[in-house]
């Protein structure tokens, strides 16, 4: 996708074109109600910058650019002299605020990474309080990749800024042109993109369009020609759709409930999670963006978005001990590999709910739910690899053994990569796959990674390390250490200044852990202490309750299918490598004890498959070093796992 702003000139057009004209430009591209407040601002930005830019003939200048990750637009951004400014104003502000800082900074961090033309452009945020004090502008800091610290100054001083910074220094040359052209291949968070879905109802400025990653819209398309065609034949169809750890199977099931939503409304569809902090996080981001979008009440906002994002248990309990037909036509179910197993869906529903005589799987519970439609309907069944983390959850196989014994008149659509092994396939599914009902599309596996833009292999290489591989996870790891650090570290508070310090902007940074870190409570991590996620994942760094503070640690069950930009793992005794090997544990009493059953080692070895696919830049791991005076801390669960990531190619922090 091309770059996009309200208005784009040369700086001599710009200088030459009438204020009026411009601003007609600017309502033209606005599409929305002109507040008066907003035609001020864009008079006042106008004048400023044409006083700032009398001595400059040279160079480009947007107003109003978009920032599609965010879903926001900078106010302006100028190109010249080999530099781009990203320029944003606080119009009558008479000091530059903290977080009017971090919007620019934010903008600009977009750009560099997002924007192809901008990789290896020097960037400089600027901050324009209108009514602000002049200051001297400070010689510019530039970080490793050419973003510069956010600098201030006033609407008299910006001409100078400009001619300042350009004299400076030279600049290795571009072509604003060829930036123009450059895509804009944005990554959001899930956060992001569900907020810039919910109000535009499309992904088409949110999805990533080179060659080497899996569009969201093909596999949304390939879904929708599905549901079409049960449709149009009153057939019954059920579809999976699996995908590497953060490469968009949500936003993908997001994007097909609202396009089947705005599309052909008298179907329903409704996207269902049974992640409870997904739902939870997701609900309240899309509540608050909401409120202050359309200055309508927090309640009246949650109270809209609920239907956006439901939880799967509400829905499940609504029909079970009834034969009600749903009205939905079409649901899709994320993380469905994680639902319950005949003996865990019983054994709840009997305890919990008093439905004494339920004996069935959680798929074959939903499955059924949706066969009493008499005519058609579709499932959608969204499908992480390697995601199991719970006692109980099924993988792929209770959904197979449901089609096969009770549902053998559904059309199943697949995958191909629906029986690896790393799916929890754990019965035989060849013979099924051969089936004629069943259809296999390659458009139905997202196989690059979104969550971690700067290193897509990432995914490859966690599972390399957990699969006790160090010779394959050091040659993946030595091919995208130069975009993606990670470093091990003995000492917290240096993981914790090392987070500190990468972070730029309003970039998240916070630390995880196992759930059964038990034993890292002496090192001041608790993690029995839950976090309350809506908090963690979205207040900002004066919240204590946040990620931000680095006191409250998250578990793998409370930040799956989210992400940070930087993380800090905290390694535990539960899983640690020894004699060459991987030892699982778990902290019952006062000791550790092996777990031997095949599927709680699974589930432990998923957790830290979790936690370590959760940052989108970099992380850092912490190792304690034990203590040989306590018995539940020995030096050797810890000494070995650290020696084993060292030789995983993984650097240690000087």
């Amino acid at each position: 996708m091309p770059i996009k702003a309200y208005y784009n000139a040369s700086v001599s057009d710009f200088l030459k074109d009438d204020i009026d004209r411009i601003l007609g430009v600017l309502t033209t591209e606005h599409h929305h109600a002109l507040e008066e407040q907003q035609r001020w601002a864009w008079l006042q930005q106008i004048s400023i910058l044409k006083e700032a830019l009398l001595c400059r003939s040279d160079g480009r200048i947007f107003l109003e650019f978009y920032i599609p990750r965010m879903g926001k637009r900078a106010d302006a951004v100028l190109v010249s002299e080999n530099v781009v400014f990203v320029i944003e104003f606080k119009a009558g502000a008479i000091e530059h605020l903290s977080s009017a800082f971090d919007q620019v900074e934010d903008y600009a961090l977009d750009l560099k990474n997002f924007h192809e033309g901008s990789h290896y452009a020097p960037i400089v945020p600027v901050l324009v309080s209108t009514r602000a004090e002049f200051q001297p502008i400070p010689e510019l800091e530039f970080a490793a990749d050419l973003v510069a610290s956010p600098v201030g100054t006033n609407a008299t001083a910006l001409g100078g800024f400009f001619n300042q910074i350009c004299a400076s220094q030279a600049f290795p040359f571009f072509d604003i042109g060829e930036w123009m052209a450059k895509g804009y291949k944005p990554t959001p968070t899930i956060i992001e993109a569900a907020q810039v879905l919910y109000q535009t109802h499309s992904v088409t400025d949110i999805s990533r369009k080179e060659a080497g990653a899996k569009n969201l819209q093909e596999t949304t398309d390939s879904v929708s020609n599905v549901i079409d065609q049960a449709r149009r034949n009153q057939k019954k169809a059920i579809c999976f759709v699996t995908g590497v750890p953060g490469s968009g199977k949500t936003l993908a099931g997001l994007n097909i409930a609202t396009r089947r939503s705005d599309e052909h409304s008298d179907e329903h569809a409704v996207f269902l999670s049974g992640n409870g902090p997904l739902v939870d996080v997701l609900r309240e981001a899309l509540a608050r963006d909401k409120a202050k979008r359309e200055g309508v009440s927090k309640k009246k906002a949650e109270r809209e978005v609920r239907s956006f994002v439901q939880n799967i248990h509400h829905f499940r309990d609504d029909y079970v001990g009834n034969e009600d037909i749903p009205v939905e036509k079409v649901v899709v179910f994320d993380e469905a590999q994680r639902a319950w197993t005949r003996e865990q869906a019983a054994g709840f529903m009997q305890r919990k709910r008093g439905q004494v005589d339920f004996n069935m799987s959680e798929p074959e519970v939903l499955i059924s739910v949706m066969d009493r439609h008499p005519d058609w309907c579709t499932i959608v069944c969204l499908v992480g690899g390697g995601q199991e983390i719970n006692t109980g959850e099924a993988g792929i196989s209770e959904w197979i053994n449901a089609l096969e014994a009770r549902f053998s008149a559904w059309e199943v659509y697949v995958s191909p990569r629906i029986a690896l092994p790393e799916y929890g396939s754990q019965i035989e599914v060849e013979a099924f796959l051969a089936s004629r009902r069943v259809h296999s599309d390659g458009n139905l596996h997202l196989a690059v990674s979104m969550r971690s833009f700067r290193a897509e292999a990432l995914s490859s290489l966690v599972g390399h390390i957990i699969d006790n591989e160090a010779e394959p996870a050091r040659a993946v790891y030595k091919s995208i250490e130069a975009g993606y650090p990670i470093y091990l570290t003995r000492n917290l508070d240096a993981g914790r200044a090392w987070l500190r310090t990468r972070a730029r902007g309003t970039e998240r940074f916070g630390l995880v852990a196992s759930s059964g870190a038990q034993r890292l409570r002496p090192e001041g991590i608790h993690i029995k202490a839950e976090i309350e996620p809506a908090y963690w994942f979205l207040n900002d760094s004066t919240d204590v309750r946040s990620a931000y503070y680095l006191e409250d640690v998250a578990s793998e069950f409370a930040v799956q299918g989210l992400e940070l930009d930087w993380v800090g793992v905290c390694w535990d005794g539960d899983f640690h490598h020894v004699h060459g090997k991987w030892a699982y544990q778990t902290f019952k009493g006062t000791k550790w004890q092996s777990v031997r059953d095949v599927s709680k080692r699974l589930y432990l070895k998923n957790a830290y498959r979790v936690i370590l696919t959760r940052a989108r830049q970099g992380m850092i791991i912490f190792v304690p070093m034990g203590d040989a005076s306590d018995h539940t801390r020995p030096p050797s669960f810890y000494d070995g796992t650290f020696d084993y990531l060292r030789s995983c190619g993984i650097p240690a922090l000087e």
